[in-house]
């Protein structure tokens, strides 16, 4: 694995309802959306911060996992 420390770190988001929305954001002078991504309920998605990806926005109720500990979406 590259040992960049802009690369490497893994959320998990938990779908705690239908139509979770999960957007990733470019990296860069202009922030852009550049993947998204639709959970229904009890789905899990697993994913990475690269060099493309540096922010996440989740929309919807949903749980997110991290190495800093686990907070809730959408409450």
């Amino acid at each position: 694995m590259n040992d960049s420390p802009i690369a490497g770190e893994y959320i998990v988001v938990k779908a705690l309802e239908n139509g979770v929305n999960i957007i990733g954001l470019t990296r860069g002078q202009d922030t852009k959306f550049h993947h998204t991504e639709k959970l229904d309920k009890g789905e899990v998605m697993i994913a990475q911060f690269t060099e493309h990806t540096s922010a996440m926005k989740i929309r919807g109720r949903a749980q997110i996992f991290t190495k800093h500990g686990i907070c809730e979406s959408g409450q």
